[in-house]
């Protein structure tokens, strides 16, 4: 993933209200109004929270007669968890080597 499709992603789920929405496309594709329901928003609210969803690839939207059902993309999500992953190995790694050079000081013989 590119560092400007990161920043795009993260920026999309900045928002509390959508990743509640995130969170219940988890549980299953929905629509706009079954989206809405949880939220004291307007639905072209609701709608714009989706646009912004949909342009950072987190969610897909269909058509299906005449409603458009909207389902979460995990490989986006994915893509952030992995870059995320990278990060989190290289602190652990920093901190491993800060604890072992703080026992070296605090214990420099070796005992323990």
């Amino acid at each position: 993933m590119s560092a400007d499709q990161l920043s795009v992603t993260f920026a999309a789920l900045a928002d509390p209200t959508r990743r509640a929405i995130l969170a219940r496309l988890a549980q299953g594709e929905a629509t706009v109004g079954e989206l809405a329901e949880p939220f004291p928003v307007s639905l072209p609210a609701i709608s714009r929270h989706l646009k912004v969803l949909e342009r950072a690839g987190l969610i897909t939207r269909r058509r299906a007669a005449q409603s458009r059902p909207t389902s979460l993309r995990i490989d986006a999500l994915e893509e952030a968890e992995d870059w995320i992953d990278t990060c989190r190995a290289t602190w652990e790694s920093r901190m491993d080597r800060l604890a072992a050079h703080l026992e070296e000081i605090q214990n420099p013989s070796g005992d323990t």
